[in-house]
């Protein structure tokens, strides 16, 4: 028997976590950035998802090359998966529009804690533990107010575990397409909206659409829908043109709502400029 599902980690405001999920996104910040998300899914059910995600990557001075590093950590039940990937981007600056071709590659360390379950079933017997590499690749084109991306963070299939009765966990690769612009409604007042569809052999294709209303360039409100899972509501605060924070709730459409108080996910993006450089406006992605 083979399990097959959406295997990465979701993430609400994948907005402001782009390197997350396409390695061409390196260096789009045009500072060194740094990303910390957490994400506690479905409270309220013993063993719900819990992922910590920190991110990190910045253009490389005189170059377009952008380098960066994501480092997760996902628990689902008696299963956990660390993650840490490294990634390199080309830039193609063209008219008003930039094109950047990424890589990554890295590792996914895959535990399960199946002992603690206590089950006479041979397919959850003892403790497994398997280390797979694997490499990545993306595309992301860019303007001060659009963006669009493809990308296939982990590019090869790998087997996780396969059980004495013939239970087979396997890593597929996951294909993600963004996009996403910003609009001026008044002087004060922008709106953005953006799309992110994950799609993956053996599951329904995933789609987000976000809506967010912007003001001032410092407060976000914005709401979201995540197809078959949850709508959500989110804000974001510019404290300074260096630092960001950022909450999200989602509340579950599907009958897990009959026993979860829904999902909570907070934000921290912190942009680390030199004395001599001064940052004008905030990045709006």
């Amino acid at each position: 028997m083979a399990s097959f599902s959406q295997q990465q980690a979701m993430y609400t405001q994948y907005m402001f976590n782009g390197l997350a999920i396409n390695p061409a996104y390196a260096g789009s910040h045009e500072s060194i950035s740094l990303t910390a998300i957490s994400r506690f899914q479905w409270v309220g059910i013993e063993g719900a998802p819990e992922t910590h995600t920190v991110s990190i990557h910045s253009p490389v001075p005189g170059k377009n090359i952008g380098i960066g590093l994501v480092v997760s950590n996902d628990q689902i039940g008696v299963t956990t998966q660390n993650s840490a990937y490294f990634s390199y981007s080309y830039k193609i600056n063209m008219r008003s529009m930039s094109l950047a071709m990424g890589l990554q590659a890295g590792f996914n360390d895959f535990s399960n804690d199946f002992q603690s379950l206590g089950t006479n079933d041979p397919n959850l017997q003892g403790n497994i533990r398997k280390l797979n590499p694997n490499f990545g690749v993306g595309m992301f084109l860019s303007s001060d107010r659009f963006y669009a991306g493809v990308s296939v963070p982990t590019a090869l299939k790998r087997r996780m575990y396969y059980g004495e009765g013939g239970l087979s966990i396997t890593e597929v690769p996951h294909l993600y397409i963004t996009s996403g612009l910003v609009l001026d409604l008044t002087p004060l007042i922008k709106f953005k909206p953006s799309m992110l569809v994950k799609t993956v052999i053996g599951a329904p294709v995933e789609v987000d659409f976000n809506a967010n209303i912007i003001l001032d360039d410092k407060l976000w409100l914005g709401a979201s829908y995540r197809s078959f899972d949850a709508v959500s509501a989110l804000v974001d605060f510019q404290i300074n043109p260096q630092m960001r924070i950022g909450y999200a709730y989602d509340f579950t459409v599907s009958d897990l709502n009959q026993v979860t108080t829904g999902s909570h996910e907070i934000m921290i993006n912190y942009r680390l400029v030199s004395a001599k450089k001064r940052i004008v406006t905030p990045r709006y992605f």
